[in-house]
């Protein structure tokens, strides 16, 4: 059976959580392998909206297993606040449907705290444009050997020892940024009383999903973010803490690339970013103001205004191949309807240089001038259209230009918030 990886191929937000729940239909285990909860996926099913952070998105379909990899990191009260939420909202979850890596990193109180204290330290120009929910210091800890897993919740003995570790090293980071010393004692309490509620969803996770793929169960993966955060090949610094990138499906659940059959990259028919970073395609005029309103780009988490610019055909070539991208998922087309000229970003000038890639040096993004190519709008609407005989022809020219353009075919087409406002053209499950 195939397994399919989705992955955001530009700065995400581009409308994963839908393209993920329409794909669990045909999937018998979703797994989210990267990522924390500053992620934020929006799903509209039958006009109800569900707003997810940590909480893979197949999640709410009934008969699935959802599964929260190893590389994730996850905050446990967050989780539990976030499952009470969704419960409330008819969806079932219990430990059948929901299986958490006991091997995963926990996102602590003191990683939040470090978190927003840097940033506010931040000296202009340096700041990285974090949620503060703490996702980078809790990577740091990982990385540095000092986190509290879920599988240390099991044994109160170990588990003081974990914060211990963790604390030779965060005090005298506080200390240094004038935070008071952390109260050892009341962090200890906060994670035994937290750990009834987080244990009973623990397994190792590696061995279910062998044990599923071996049945003949098809997973799908699920990342967060998008490809241009990735911690090695994103816009550094201005990134997020883990690697975003297709292969990390494969160490974020404990498979083995064998296991990925499909890579499906999402990608929106235009260009935002939230945050702090360069964006070469970026509108600071009425048609970056147009694209933010008619797209409602407002981040899921935070709620912060997306900055919107053109297509940029040159950075998501460059995704595709870094991820190994089988055919994209185009989304947010209807956003488009009504202008009457488009331009889409096929490469880059630097000092006097055309380039078909953005470099990695932070000081020659920032001088790239983006090359554009101009391409005819449309005045019809594309909106809830679910084939292709439903788009105008120049929107049609405007799909098939972006394929050539980014040297990967179109797999699936998202013209609305809705489930079945998709066009499929290849079917990544198919085996």
């Amino acid at each position: 059976m195939a397994n399919v990886v989705v992955v955001g191929a530009q700065w995400g937000d581009e409308g994963k959580g839908k393209i993920v729940d329409w794909l669990s239909e045909r999937a018998d285990i979703i797994a989210r392998f990267q990522g924390g909860h500053n992620a934020g996926h929006t799903l509209v099913i039958d006009g109800k909206v569900y707003k997810l952070n940590a909480l893979p998105s197949g999640v709410v379909r009934g008969g699935k297993l959802s599964v929260i990899g190893n590389g994730v990191v996850l905050d446990p009260w967050h989780l539990v606040t976030e499952i009470a939420k969704i419960r409330e909202q008819g969806v079932t979850i219990n430990p059948e449907t929901l299986m958490i890596a006991e091997n995963t990193p926990l996102i602590l109180p003191i990683h939040g705290e470090l978190d927003r204290a840097r940033e506010e330290a931040a000296s202009k120009g340096t700041k990285i444009g974090t949620t503060g929910r703490g996702i980078g210091p809790a990577y740091e800890d990982k990385v540095g050997r000092r986190s509290v897993r879920v599988a240390d919740l099991a044994d109160e003995a170990t588990l003081i020892a974990r914060v211990d570790r963790a604390l030779q090293h965060h005090d005298p980071l506080r200390k240094g940024l004038g935070i008071e010393a952390v109260d050892r004692d009341a962090l200890i309490a906060q994670l035994l009383e937290i750990a009834p509620e987080i244990l009973k969803y623990a397994a190792p996770v590696w061995k279910v999903l062998a044990e599923k793929r071996k049945s003949g169960k098809r997973i799908l993966f699920e990342g967060a973010q998008g490809s241009l955060l990735d911690i090695d090949f994103g816009t550094y610094p201005f990134v997020t803490s883990s690697n975003v990138v297709a292969g990390q499906a494969a160490a974020g659940t404990g498979m083995g690339p064998g296991a990925i059959d499909f890579v499906l990259g999402i990608v929106k028919a235009y260009t935002t970013r939230v945050g702090e970073g360069p964006f070469p395609t970026e509108l600071d005029d009425a048609d970056g103001q147009r694209l933010g309103e008619r797209g409602r780009e407002f981040g899921t988490v935070t709620g912060r205004k997306r900055r919107c610019g053109w297509f940029d055909a040159a950075l998501v070539r460059q995704t595709c191949a870094v991820s190994g991208v089988s055919g994209i998922a185009l989304t947010k087309l209807d956003v488009l309807d009504g202008f009457e000229t488009l331009k889409i970003c096929v490469g880059y000038e630097l000092d006097g240089k055309v380039l078909d890639y953005l470099p990695t040096a932070a000081d020659q993004q920032a001088r790239c001038v983006p090359v554009y190519e101009e391409i005819e709008g449309w005045n019809a609407s594309t909106e809830g259209a679910r084939s292709w005989a439903d788009l105008p022809a120049a929107a049609i020219k405007y799909v098939r230009r972006i394929e050539e353009l980014i040297d990967c075919p179109v797999a699936m087409l998202s013209t609305s918030p809705e489930r079945d406002d998709t066009i499929l053209v290849t079917d990544p499950f198919a085996d």
